[in-house]
């Protein structure tokens, strides 16, 4: 509104979303594909929870506590399943989906931003949620760097991805798709090695948690404290 100052979240400003505009957002350009399509994006995901993702979902989601920030919310399924008595708020690159995240969740703020340069102090969150994410970031050494800035030093990076096949047949495979599947998706890359990158970005995955399906993967990861 004219004449008053935005309201901010953890030192940013909170931006309501409008399909009007994408104030803030200073991220690379958003690739457009599935993932940048909202409905079809939703329609996705809905058939891969009524087959066994909504249980990992809620996995992910009941864990988190105290300032929580849902990395990549996209259409902010995450959202409604937050824990009473945390405080969140969502970031995406994609207007489109804030959009819609704003809808299922109102009460939770949304950001336009990028994984890479988070707009949020040092040590602001206690949980960073990441939920089928850092498959489609550009830089995901660089965003998850970012991750363990903005949280603090005995918070909880969550994570829920696809990885790199183990089997070097279906890695090869995943290989040769990649360019087309990325081109499609909008940014996703199936054959990252997600678990390597978050443990080369100054975390440690804890035991317990941890879970493999397929190239499924879900994980509680820790800091590492700095060795200077």
């Amino acid at each position: 509104m004219s004449g008053s100052a935005a309201p901010r979240i953890y030192g940013f400003p909170r931006f309501e979303a409008s399909p009007e505009r994408r104030p803030g957002y200073n991220g690379p350009p958003v690739m457009r594909g599935v993932e940048q399509i909202p409905w079809l994006y939703d329609a996705v995901c809905a058939a891969c929870e009524a087959f066994g993702l909504a249980r990992w979902r809620r996995w992910l989601v009941a864990g988190a506590r105290g300032r929580v920030l849902d990395l990549g919310c996209g259409t902010g399924r995450n959202l409604p399943l937050l824990p009473a008595r945390t405080v969140a708020v969502g970031l995406d690159p994609s207007w489109a989906s804030l959009q819609r995240a704003r809808r299922r969740a109102p009460g939770v703020p949304v950001v336009a931003g990028s994984a890479e340069a988070l707009p949020f102090r040092d040590a602001a969150f206690d949980t960073v949620l990441s939920g089928l994410v850092f498959c489609s970031v550009p830089d995901a050494r660089r965003g998850l760097l970012e991750a363990r800035r903005v949280l603090g030093p005995r918070g909880r990076l969550r994570m829920l991805e696809h990885v790199r096949a183990r089997e070097p047949w279906k890695a090869r495979l995943q290989d040769r798709m990649q360019p087309a599947w990325t081109w499609v998706t909008g940014g996703c890359h199936p054959n990252r090695d997600t678990e390597r990158v978050v443990e080369a970005s100054g975390f440690t995955i804890e035991s317990e948690g941890r879970r493999a399906r397929g190239n499924m993967r879900r994980f509680v990861a820790a800091p590492r404290e700095s060795s200077s």
